[in-house]
């Protein structure tokens, strides 16, 4: 995203002068799906693609929001009550009371912001749009006093208590401590993190986008979870320790067949695989093995497809294309039942694997499948 064209932008739409420019990412999960629940590890990395905003404080206690991607205007209070009804300005109104809540005393500012996150990708653009405004209001009305991890709840809070999304923190996460070169390892369970190194020289990572959002996908995440609870209900009559999926093994699942059904067997099989996986692929980073990597992807895209069953037909079609293709590794990104694959691919394969792909989506399902080229970048962060 152009700084200058989000900066034109607001010199036009507020009084002539500039303000103070931020940026963070959108993100990628490299492995670990379904497994941030079950007290297991996730593996995101911020991108090379995000949210900007310009901000100045304005003197009085009203915010005045233009988002330059909808041209769309709106302003608000600070206050409970004054909760703006467009659903992308109440992204800002939560940042701001969450912060109040924490003691930092937000002012009014004039803002605008846009973004090159594909929207409905899985790429997070409102984690995004979160995570600019907490690092910047903090640092503009707090003087820095709300330390990272605090910034990355804060964007949590907004989804539950603004935006009626009940989401882990790894999007938020992921944005704030993005790092470029780097995917970080979060212990869903204890929130500490590791840096791993992700310099895949000669490997494109790209995204390609089945452009379909099957409606069941709410319903049967709850579903899910369930299996999962039901898991570990049975496991804890031998294992009275087991709070989570991520303390079993596969020993204690098969000891607890008998008393669950086939169904929730398989849930359970998938996620303490999983969990091990992105144990794996760490692992296999710090040696520079990335057709381990590679192989460990695909693992996880026959688990969720076979085992937790929230792929659907445009996803194992992209997956299979990427097999035939010679393509290193290649999953499923996210919850399922849609959206992304994100696929690691040598670079000398690339050209023929899209066109290949898009050719072979297009004859099947009658459109093209969206391509997105991600690099790993850096979190959130003032530009200007």
């Amino acid at each position: 995203m152009d700084i200058e064209h989000v900066r034109s932008r607001f010199i036009k739409h507020f009084d002539g002068t500039t303000g103070y420019v931020y940026a963070s990412p959108g993100r990628i999960n490299l492995i670990g799906e379904h497994t941030d629940y079950n007290g297991g590890f996730v593996f995101p990395g911020a991108i090379d693609k995000g949210m900007i905003a310009e901000i100045k404080p304005n003197g009085t206690k009203t915010v005045n929001a233009y988002s330059i991607d909808l041209k769309d205007y709106v302003s608000f209070g600070l206050n409970e009550e004054d909760a703006p009804k467009a659903s992308w300005a109440r992204y800002i109104f939560g940042v701001c009371r969450e912060l109040i809540k924490r003691g930092v005393d937000v002012k009014g500012f004039n803002t605008a912001f846009a973004g090159d996150v594909p929207l409905g990708a899985g790429m997070s653009s409102s984690a995004a749009l979160e995570s600019t405004y907490a690092f910047a209001l903090n640092e503009l009305f707090g003087e820095g006093k709300i330390d990272k991890f605090e910034l990355a709840k804060i964007g949590q809070a907004t989804e539950h208590n603004y935006c009626g999304v009940n989401c882990g923190i790894m999007d938020q996460f992921a944005s704030v401590f993005g790092k470029a070169g780097s995917l970080i390892r979060l212990d869903c369970r204890s929130l500490e993190y590791q840096y791993f190194p992700f310099d895949p020289k000669g490997y494109k990572l790209v995204l390609l986008d089945s452009v379909v959002k099957h409606e069941l996908a709410s319903s049967a995440y709850n579903k899910r979870r369930q299996s999962c609870e039901a898991a570990v209900a049975a496991i804890q009559k031998k294992h009275p320790h087991v709070e989570f999926l991520r303390d079993c093994n596969m020993e204690m699942l098969k000891e607890a067949k008998a008393d669950i059904s086939e169904e929730d067997y398989m849930r359970a099989e998938y996620v303490i695989e999983e969990i091990q996986r992105v144990l794996d692929v760490c692992d296999a980073l710090e040696r520079g093995d990335y057709e381990t990597v590679g192989q460990k992807m695909y693992e996880t895209h026959h688990g969720m497809s076979k085992l937790y069953e929230v792929s659907c037909e445009e996803l194992d079609f992209l997956n299979d294309c990427a097999k035939e293709h010679g393509v290193t590794g290649s999953r499923v990104m996210g919850g399922g039942f849609g959206g992304c694959t994100i696929n690691l691919v040598k670079e000398d394969l690339y050209d023929n694997f899209i066109a290949k792909t898009t050719e072979a989506f297009k004859a099947k399902f009658g459109r093209s499948p969206k391509v997105y080229d991600v690099v790993i970048g850096d979190g959130s962060r003032r530009l200007a």
